[in-house]
């Protein structure tokens, strides 16, 4: 699957416009049938995937989960979620759901009970990284692998393709080698995408038995060089990025629910230049909704730090502004060249030239190759050049 997976990243609270805290049952409601509509928007992009941010019973944004098999109330119902995923068969859309196992919300029944989480000394729950409302599960009890495998088994077994796995640089990669192996045995296909910010790329992947990792110093260089005008950040990023692809598929994005929108931090010529590293580089690219739109947003502070960076969705695509079109285009165009030529997936990468403001580099795989040309300053530009003879031009 992930060799010609092209993801459209969602968060469904955010997006279906559900309150994230201090909701009551008048909130509930029937919202992620509300996804269906952009299922065609996500195909015409030149997606085939949905990756779903946290769609099960929490306290306010998701990650704080009360209920692993239960949809959240204010997303719906198991009827709910059985007319997306038939949508999404209908159209070959493959969906991953993301599976929160690092640690469960405060309100979890088994954190008040005897479940399997981890205590302090005086018998309260270990909080995950200070905060209080986020309590950790004790990967050493065989309840936790339990659970972990049971819940995957149960959304497999309702027809999604895989997991995303939070936080997963947290968690023992000797735990997710134990999980994944089980739920292979019923799911041999299943995919599983591990997130890790610092850290052992590599070993997660090799360790935990998982098929591709979040790669955090790609994300980061890219923004970074761009904003700074320093490419020679990139060229070192790239060049671990090629260490990195020739042992195991990275997952590459350039936005997701946790940071801030590409357009924001480097302006809009300089998204526009992310939206061609991220499809022109050897990867599985995700992309986060909106980023396509040229949507703006920085994280704030506070329990809704997080809130301008997954904006409600308008009803329908046709309701989207015309302002973004212009990068919608451009994401259209670049992607369907990216399906032209599926190699790029697992090629390598070459940096042949770099400058302050400018850089190119030659994605390869056996006969086939591609020479890209980027330029920040005086004016951002990038040039495509196959060596089929198709190439593109732009200026922004």
């Amino acid at each position: 699957m992930l060799d010609h997976a092209i993801f459209w990243h969602v968060y469904p609270l955010g997006a279906t416009g559900a309150r994230i805290r201090d909701w009551t049952t008048e909130d509930e409601g029937h919202r992620l049938p509300d996804l269906i509509p952009w299922l065609d928007y996500l195909i015409d992009l030149g997606c085939n995937g949905l990756l779903l941010a946290p769609i099960f019973a929490s306290s306010t944004h998701g990650y704080d989960t009360l209920d692993h098999f239960q949809i959240d109330p204010r997303l719906g119902d198991d009827a709910d979620f059985d007319q997306l995923i038939a949508a999404c068969e209908e159209r070959g859309i493959k969906v991953l759901l993301d599976g929160v196992f690092n640690h469960v919300g405060i309100d979890h029944p088994m954190v008040a009970g005897d479940g399997p989480v981890r205590r302090l000394d005086d018998g309260s729950p270990e909080p995950w990284e200070g905060h209080g409302d986020l309590a950790l599960l004790n990967h050493e009890d065989p309840r936790t692998e339990d659970l972990v495998v049971d819940v995957m088994n149960h959304w497999l077994d309702r027809g999604i393709a895989g997991w995303r796995l939070d936080v997963a640089y947290s968690v023992p990669a000797w735990f997710w080698a134990k999980v994944v192996d089980r739920v292979r045995q019923a799911h041999p296909d299943a995919v599983f995408l591990g997130e890790i910010i610092h850290g052992d790329y590599l070993g997660l992947v090799h360790d935990g038995h998982l098929d591709t990792v979040t790669q955090y110093e790609l994300w980061k260089a890219i923004w970074s060089s761009i904003k700074d005008v320093n490419f020679w950040e990139l060229e070192h990023a790239l060049g671990r990025h090629n260490d990195f692809v020739a042992q195991a598929p990275m997952q590459t994005f350039v936005g997701n629910h946790d940071v801030d929108r590409i357009a924001s931090v480097a302006g809009p010529s300089g998204a526009a230049l992310a939206a061609v590293l991220l499809l022109t580089l050897p990867g599985i690219p995700s992309i986060y909704y909106g980023d396509e739109q040229a949507f703006t947003g920085v994280k704030g502070s506070g329990f809704s730090a997080d809130d301008p960076v997954r904006p409600p969705l308008p009803a329908t695509p046709e309701e989207l502004a015309p302002l973004g079109e212009w990068m919608h285009a451009l994401y259209r165009e670049l992607i369907a060249s990216r399906r032209r030529h599926p190699w790029l997936v697992d090629a390598g990468v070459e940096v042949l030239e770099t400058a302050n403001e400018s850089i190119s580099y030659v994605v390869r795989s056996g006969t086939e190759s591609l020479t890209v040309h980027l330029t920040i300053e005086p004016t951002a530009t990038a040039r495509l050049e196959f060596s089929d003879g198709e190439t593109a031009e732009y200026a922004w």
